[in-house]
């Protein structure tokens, strides 16, 4: 029997792990207990040698390389799509499987995209990679689920308001610094995003393609959607916007059904949903915000109600929170690991 064979518990490899992403990685596999036989942290050069907590130790991260991944079974990547192509091949070829939170291979019709509320089954035709979905992806289409099983959703509009966490720790901490410097009356130029930040709400800043008039990041969210639900028909817009809110994304949906519903019928469906919370107080007016999905696993649902501008009553509204860095990225692909 092989040493790998014989171990109760896997190896884990977390690729990244002094990012944004990297760090709560550490923080889910260790509050979610997940059943390893060792961590290891894996980052480029400059990050080799610092040490991260994990269940009471100090573990050091060493640096990526071709040879990182003997002996892992599971890694974890988040470091951009350039490190996933690159490692994730020589991970698989090393015996691992590999979770990948980047672009890199969600669109590879070889590459299941899977969040385990939805298509758990999906990762069951993995052949080494299982790609994590776009963060509004996720988070967007997770609460529309339970409502796409029993009355198909025909179409999906959605504007976002995303937070610095999508664009990593160094994004987070400009927005600080630059809140910082605005309540101070000092300039500050932005480093990392294209346009002030504080105070301010800008177009996602990844590029338009001309053709379409979409950004990469609204493109993501329609093409994996459809991937996901495995409905190449649904009909899907977004429009994503950067807001000066440190992590956790919104969203403001509407969508189409195939057939008339109420938004009863939504709320008592999302009521029961899984990796989802109801926050629809109408008398208090208190729906989902940013501050209440920061740190929380589930994704708060509310502002639920029928989208007057359709006579038809096949259309409801909605409004969703949902931390960036857990459930949109370091939680589903730990879920994804615990199904493995």
């Amino acid at each position: 029997m092989s040493e790998r064979s014989s171990r109760s518990a896997p190896v884990v490899a977390i690729v990244g792990a002094t990012g944004a992403v990297g760090v709560e990685l550490i923080r889910c596999l260790e509050q979610r207990r997940f059943p390893l036989s060792e961590l290891r942290l894996l980052a480029s050069a400059r990050s080799a040698g610092k040490t991260l907590p994990f269940a009471g130790r100090q573990l050091p991260v060493r640096e990526l390389k071709e040879d990182s991944f003997q002996g892992v079974d599971i890694a974890l990547f988040s470091a951009g799509g350039g490190t996933s192509k690159r490692f994730a091949p020589l991970a698989v070829k090393a015996g691992a499987t590999v979770v990948d939170n980047s672009s890199a291979f969600r669109m590879d019709p070889q590459v299941p995209l899977v969040v385990p509320e939805i298509n758990a089954q999906a990762a069951r035709t993995h052949h080494g990679i299982i790609a994590n979905p776009n963060c509004c992806a996720i988070i967007s289409i997770t609460p529309l689920w339970p409502i796409h099983q029993v009355n198909r959703i025909r179409r999906l509009q959605m504007a976002t308001y995303q937070a610095a966490s999508g664009a990593g720790a160094a994004a987070m901490e400009e927005l600080r610094e630059s809140t910082r410097a605005y309540l101070e009356g000092r300039p500050y130029q932005q480093k990392v995003l294209p346009h002030p930040y504080a105070f301010n709400t800008f177009s996602h800043n990844t590029a338009v393609d001309p053709a379409t008039g979409y950004n990469d990041e609204e493109t993501k969210v329609i093409n994996e959607t459809r991937k996901i639900f495995a409905d190449p028909d649904i009909r899907v817009s977004a429009t994503c916007v950067r807001v000066p809110v440190l992590r956790a994304h919104s969203m403001a949906i509407t969508i189409e059904c195939e057939r008339p519903i109420s938004a009863a019928e939504v709320r008592e469906l999302l009521r029961r949903a899984p990796g989802v919370q109801l926050v629809d107080d109408v008398e208090r007016n208190y729906f989902p915000m940013p501050q209440d999905a920061s740190g929380h696993d589930p994704i708060l649902v509310g502002r639920i109600r029928s989208d007057i501008s359709d006579p038809s009553g096949h259309s409801v509204s909605l409004y969703v929170a949902g931390d960036q860095l857990l459930k949109g990225a370091a939680l589903n692909a730990v879920q994804i690991a615990e199904m493995l």
